[in-house]
This record gives C-alpha cells, structure tokens and sequence, in this order.
C-alpha cells in the first residue's frame, strides 16, 4: 500500500481513537459544526464571484481528518456504482456514486448548500430558461426529481492517482437539473502535483475562455453546472460551463463531488 495512503488510514483511526479496521461513527457535534460553518460564509460574496466567474470558492469546510474519514470510504460498501472514465472515454482515473444513505458530513453539506444556492438558482431561471421552481429545501427540490423518475442520489468520491486527468463535461442526469453543484477537494496539496480543478466558458461567437482554480484541502469550489447568465450590452445571454480536473503529475488525489438534482 502506497505510503500516502498508510497515513491518511492512520490519521482518520487517530482522530476516531480506534483501530484502523474499524468504521468510524458518525458524529452529530461535528455535522453541525459543518452546518454552521456553511452558514457563515460569505453568501453575497459567493452569489457575486458566481454573477461574476462562474465559480466561487469557500474557505475550508472540512478539517483534515473529516478529509481522510472521507477519502476512506472508497474501499467501503458505500456505493451504488463505479465508473472506470478509460472505458467510456471520459478520462483516466474513476469515481463511485454513494448510495443511500449518505454519509453524515456530506448529507450535511448537500443539505446546508441549498438553502443558499437556491434563490441564485431562482435568479438564474428566467435567462436560462428554466422552468423549475426550485423550492427553499433540498427536500422539496428532490421531490420535484422524484416525480420527474430521478431517484438515485448523485454525490460522489473521485479518486485519481498519477497520470489520471477528467475531461470537460458537465454532469446531467435528468430533465431536472440544479444550475450549481460543488466540489471538495479532499487530500492535501502536498501529496500530489497537478490535477487541478479546470473550467472552460464557451460564449457565442467567441473564443472559449479557461479558468484555473486552485484548491487547499477542504476547501470548495462552486460552480454553475451547464449554463450561466452573463449581461452584455444587447441584455443578457447564456454561456455555456464545463469542467474537469488536469493531469495529475504525482501522487493521488481524493475528491468529492455533491451535485443536488438526483439521477434517472
């Protein structure tokens, strides 16, 4: 076993204070530790770096043993399905989808992210065409997916170690879609090089523009999902979003995705 992961396995059983074998309980002071730092962000400033750029990121979220605890779940019996990105073309490297139900810490930051996304995904409907109400809740919101046939939740680790990269995409998996997601990245900047998070803006009639987001462990990144609004001097129009992560030139890389619209 590499020694990268030796030490992220003896860092998560030190902060549980047991045997490294032994699965972690969840603990209730820290998801609402989590909760309340979500809610203390800085949301005007994250809803104008959106209007903005795309994207925002967040100060660290989660420290670095909820970063581990997390990263370990990969090898668990958490998930209802694995991609291989070789196989389908979408890259080098692969990803799992957590099954039902999910981990605390990140039902807690699908659940307090929301909230907050919410009334910027209002704003955003009307130039974007959406016809989603979006209500004040995750939970409403999943009831809107459920009647639509998308019951499968969406949150997911990703793990890429060296040479592995994501292609440009964007994740849809249904007519209900969120306009934004987040990304956590989950390992420390020191054990890799490379794989960094990339978004690519394409406007009409223009050259496609590139940002490059650097993250620190338990750190995010929010970002709009398939399309933003973007004023021009002939009013507003609609720009289309993708992203994925570089090559990773050394070392491995955990992260973890929490979309809020579910899957078919």
């Amino acid at each position: 076993m590499p020694a990268v992961q030796i030490e992220r396995k003896q860092r998560v059983a030190a902060a549980a204070g047991m045997p490294h074998h032994r699965h972690m309980r969840p603990d209730a002071s820290h998801d609402a530790a989590l909760a309340a730092r979500i809610e203390e962000l800085d949301w005007t400033g994250i809803a104008r770096n959106l209007e903005a750029h795309g994207y925002a990121t967040t100060a660290p979220l989660l420290d670095p043993a909820a970063c581990d605890a997390l990263a370990d779940l990969y090898g668990r019996n958490r998930f209802r399905s694995r991609v291989i990105m070789a196989r389908h073309g979408f890259g080098k490297g692969e990803y799992q989808y957590f099954a039902e139900p999910l981990p605390p810490a990140v039902a807690t930051l699908r659940r307090a992210f929301y909230p907050h996304l919410a009334p910027i995904a209002r704003a955003w409907s009307a130039p974007l065409g959406l016809d989603t109400p979006f209500p004040d809740d995750l939970e409403g919101f999943r009831q809107l997916c459920r009647a639509a046939g998308q019951s499968k939740p969406t949150p997911l680790l990703l793990r890429y170690g060296e040479g592995d990269y994501n292609c440009l995409h964007q994740d849809l998996y249904g007519a209900v879609v969120f306009p934004l997601q987040l990304t956590v990245l989950l390992s420390r900047r020191r054990d890799f090089d490379g794989g960094e998070f990339v978004l690519v803006e394409q406007r009409p009639r223009m050259q496609s523009r590139a940002e490059v987001v650097p993250l620190e462990q338990g750190q995010a990144v929010i970002f709009a999902v398939r399309h933003r609004p973007v004023a021009g001097t002939r009013g507003t129009y609609r720009v289309n979003l993708r992203h994925g992560v570089s090559r990773v030139a050394r070392g491995q890389r955990y992260t973890l995705g929490v979309i809020f619209h579910d899957a078919a």
